[in-house]
């Protein structure tokens, strides 16, 4: 491949591929953003779950017609402040337009490392480690029973995690399928299942010992007062963090339960960009952040993020439930901040989800922890076998 340099860059963007995939019950997002020199970046918009696949798609043919065709890739702060000003309803904007400018951003960033022949990380500062702390989401989706989530625990730990976060309130849409999460509805649950619940963290917690760490995410499923009653019942467990226990834009909510219970508070995956994480960061309403490389605003905004929680004695929990692309776009961040605590993967879903890419880096975790992935750009492709047949839309500049 022909090396470039800064000043000798004259890259234009050309195309911009917009894929939709279906795996299992999710939709990954993808895009290939293509150069006129051939240099082809990938990205993701991590809505795969949930509802929202088809607006995402939509966002970024609408982000890459009106703003990004024609531009320089190299210029990637240029081009994101072009797409934040010109968009309108990025202002106060919520996951679609912000997915769909992550996946943007993610994809300049994956061109100008192969153009240049460095990881991203290389371009961010350099490293500031050679591996990441993760830790293992989605082993307990099919779990329903406490003796469920005790068994498939034991099996994680042996897999050779060092830390777990479950779903107590949660249960499978589908039992015994491959399937989502149905979380609690109307903020209201009875005492009997939240029995159930707390139970199916005491059978996790004596089924891995003292040692690994636990954590348990609520998806903002309940009201203030339930959610203080509910987890002050969990303290006996030594859990690392709550995440989520109410919305995260309730900051007055959020404020409460942090300054009323006498555990770490974790939030992020539905705040987007440094303007959303603002007045937490300020009022110190929780105490642990999530950002998400696919939701925030994309790599750049990530680490800006992270740079704000460190200047508040903060650190960070990068969320990512996306595919193979979201996890490495993720680690490329995790490489070079300093306030880093662990990285989330997903590493026990359905094969054809990581065959979307030629490398799976959420497969290669060993005793707790995935090296960084030295490779120039991203350090992946998405696999053209896989991805030409979901092709949602095509955009090309004129």
């Amino acid at each position: 491949m022909e090396q470039f340099t800064e000043k000798e860059a004259t890259l234009k963007i050309s195309e911009i591929k917009i894929y939709l995939a279906k795996s299992g019950v999710r939709r990954p997002i993808l895009v290939k953003v293509v150069t006129d020199e051939g240099i082809h970046g990938i990205g993701e918009a991590a809505l795969a779950y949930g509802t929202g696949q088809t607006a995402a798609a939509g966002m970024i043919k609408d982000l890459a017609e009106k703003t990004v065709l024609g531009k320089d890739p190299f210029r990637i702060e240029a081009i994101w402040a072009d797409m934040y000003d010109d968009s309108f309803w990025t202002k106060g904007g919520g996951p679609v337009v912000f997915a769909g400018m992550s996946a943007i951003e993610t994809a300049l960033w994956d061109i100008k490392g192969k153009a240049l022949n460095v990881p991203i990380y290389e371009m961010l500062g350099g490293k500031c480690r050679d591996t990441v702390s993760v830790y293992a989401n989605g082993w307990s989706y099919y779990c329903v029973e406490p003796k469920d989530f005790a068994c498939r625990a034991k099996s994680v730990v042996a897999d050779g995690y060092k830390a777990l976060k479950m779903y107590p309130l949660a249960s499978p849409k589908d039992k015994g399928k491959q399937t989502t999460l149905q979380h609690v509805r109307r903020r209201m649950i009875t005492r009997e299942a939240e029995d159930l619940a707390v139970e199916r963290v005491r059978a996790v917690r004596d089924a891995i010992g003292p040692e690994i760490d636990l954590m348990i995410d609520l998806s903002c499923e309940l009201t203030t007062e339930a959610v203080i009653r509910f987890v002050q019942r969990l303290l006996a467990f030594n859990l690392l963090f709550i995440e989520e226990p109410v919305d995260a834009f309730n900051t007055d909510a959020l404020e409460e339960v942090s300054k009323t219970l006498n555990i770490p508070i974790a939030v992020g995956e539905r705040l987007f960009t440094r303007y959303g994480f603002r007045e937490v960061l300020q009022r110190h309403a929780a105490d642990l952040l999530q950002p998400d490389v696919g939701t925030c605003g994309g790599i750049m905004e990530l680490k800006k993020i992270a740079a704000m929680a460190e200047a508040y004695n903060m650190l960070v929990l990068p969320h990512n439930c996306g595919s193979p692309v979201c996890t490495a776009a993720s680690l490329q961040v995790d490489a070079c901040i300093t306030n880093i605590m662990s990285q989330e993967i997903f590493p026990y879903r359905e094969p054809e989800f990581y065959a979307l890419a030629n490398h799976a880096y959420e497969l290669d975790a060993k005793d707790g922890f995935i090296q960084i992935p030295d490779a120039p750009g991203l350090g992946i492709d998405l696999v053209e076998a896989q991805i030409a047949p979901l092709l949602w839309a095509s955009c090309t500049a004129s």
